[in-house]
């Protein structure tokens, strides 16, 4: 669906990209994860076709996005800040978006009503709240019924009832549409609960892109103690990438499977042992904690 190479964008001499690789499978909800200023709008832009990238390409549906209004009738998009006309009601963006999108659901605009009571459709949007006008943005992206939806901070002002709503109705769109969804966010949590795929952003580049289950897979917190004193030696081809102890128990940070960690430490007879896997929260602190951040014993 969406494919991603070596992507290069600068600002005023600031390398907002710096050969940005990354692919969006069709029908995935992938989660874009990273500090600020890792570049996370930025690539949404590109994709949504508003950027022109200085060098390298961004392919939508196996075509480039930038000025080519196609491939763009199979986009919505939620930014973080709203857009929308001056005085203009939801009614009124409504009639807009259906010129924009030949494929524009007048049915289900009005079935969506009954998801989002709370959005007068003929108030100035500009008069209703933050989250009403989120819940608004919703309602008119859902009615585009695209292929592809990309959300920029997509939550943010909503009330918890109504986050769960609108992730419900991404997931089923997702599920009974194929829609793929991109999502840019910093709440890891809720990414945790809705995404298939996450992709992680520093200084302009992904550093690593898999499976959720994947990256929970791969990297462990083992919780050990031991009988005697001193702890016997670990084996030296385990992948440990922190170590913290606090008296007789340590906490080591492990990239591998679990059964193979703990069938590697086995022979050492601990009086306990326990793998745990990491939130998405915490392999985000710890991948980027040596880099970022000094925040490393924060996941211990």
């Amino acid at each position: 669906m969406i494919k991603v190479n070596n992507l290069v964008k600068t600002f005023d001499g600031f390398r907002a990209l710096d050969g940005l690789t990354m692919t969006v499978e069709p029908g995935s909800i992938y989660g874009l994860v990273g500090p600020n200023g890792a570049g996370k709008s930025t690539v949404l832009r590109h994709i949504a076709g508003v950027y022109r990238p200085d060098s390298g390409t961004v392919l939508v549906d196996g075509q480039p996005v930038y000025e080519n209004p196609a491939v763009k009738q199979g986009i919505a998009v939620i930014p973080d800040e709203l857009y929308y006309f001056n005085s203009a009601s939801t009614r009124d963006m409504m009639k807009f978006y259906r010129g924009i999108y030949p494929q524009f659901d007048d049915k289900r605009y009005q079935a969506l009503r009954e998801a989002f009571p709370e959005v007068d459709d003929r108030t100035p949007i500009r008069r209703l709240s933050k989250g009403m006008q989120k819940q608004s943005a919703f309602w008119l992206a859902l009615c585009c019924a695209p292929k592809l939806l990309v959300l920029d901070e997509p939550v943010d002002g909503l009330d918890p009832v109504m986050r769960r709503q609108v992730w419900s109705l991404l997931m089923g769109d997702v599920a009974q549409r194929g829609t793929t969804v991109l999502i840019s966010s910093h709440n890891l949590r809720e990414l945790e609960d809705v995404c298939d795929h996450v992709g992680i952003l520093s200084h302009g580049k992904v550093l690593l892109e898999r499976s959720l289950t994947d990256l929970q897979d791969n990297i462990v917190k083992l919780q050990i103690a031991f009988a005697q004193a001193e702890p016997p030696a670990f084996p030296k081809d385990l992948h440990i990438l922190h170590t913290a102890q606090v008296g007789r128990v340590f906490t080591l940070i492990l990239r591998g499977s679990p059964a193979d960690i703990k069938a590697r430490m086995a022979p050492l007879n601990p009086i306990l042992m326990e793998a745990l896997p990491l939130s998405l929260e915490e392999i985000f602190i710890y991948e980027l904690g040596g880099e970022d951040y000094a925040v490393r014993d924060i996941v211990l």
